[in-house]
């Protein structure tokens, strides 16, 4: 029988585009994170079981399990997303954020930012708007969506788009820039390629790199195994079409 799953490598149909250097930053968390991070477990794991011994129904405990692990990502990114009252320097990847700005804008780099959570584009947003840094925004609810992109595409000096995951992971084209930063991991590796594939596409002249902020120890290294696991179970899948 033919193949009936046919596939071309990037590299294959674009042997000019240049090289594309992935890197994991694992982050420890602030102890104040880490403090909230342990009170969201505890919380998560009586809430869980109160539901078990009263005999709640297994659909009822896969929402409520979903809706716990939500606010330890949420933590793992900032925990003002569980606790507002927190400073902005209680968050390690707010930190590892504000040291990678200063180090792109310093070299003439320019970068976009993705995450899947609105509330940390809001705060990347404020912290952006505290250092008069002019940057670009997309998400879900943007209405001038392409008049973002050709703002950031045409003009150098702004060095920074944020962009929701969700919102801006097909269809844009954003060669402007070279550096690209994952600041949570989403459990579909494809959706994380496909935004990087933004600035790695045809058009761009510059190498790109890519920041994958993780925290040590917490539930973000597992949905990062999760991510391997779905990997190599898709290579498979071509491979075996091969």
């Amino acid at each position: 029988a033919a193949p009936y799953l046919l596939r071309r490598s990037k590299r294959e149909v674009a042997p000019e585009l240049p090289e594309k250097i992935e890197q994991v930053l694992y982050l420890d968390l602030t102890q104040d994170q880490k403090d909230c991070y342990e009170q969201v477990r505890r919380s998560a794991e009586n809430e869980l079981d109160k539901m078990a011994d009263s005999g709640a129904t297994e659909g009822a405990m896969r929402m409520k399990t979903l809706t716990q692990l939500l606010r330890l990502r949420q933590t793992c990114c900032d925990p003002r997303l569980v606790n507002p009252d927190l400073e902005s320097y209680r968050s390690c990847k707010m930190n590892a954020f504000r040291e990678l700005l200063y180090n792109c804008l310093e070299g003439g780099h320019r970068m976009l930012v993705f995450s899947q959570f609105v509330q940390v584009l809001k705060l990347l947003k404020v912290e952006l708007q505290s250092a008069n840094l002019p940057f670009c925004y997309l998400d879900g609810s943007t209405t001038d969506r392409m008049a973002q992109v050709d703002r950031f595409q045409e003009d150098e000096s702004i060095p920074v788009f944020l962009i929701s995951l969700k919102a801006g992971g097909t269809g844009l084209n954003l060669t402007a820039a070279d550096v690209v930063v994952h600041f949570d991991p989403w459990w579909n590796p494809a959706a994380e390629a496909q935004a990087t594939d933004r600035a790695h596409r045809i058009g761009q002249d510059k190498q790109v790199n890519v920041y994958k902020f993780i925290t040590s120890g917490t539930v973000e290294e597992k949905v990062l195994e999760l991510q391997k696991g779905k990997r190599k179970l898709l290579e498979q899948v071509f491979d075996e079409s091969e």
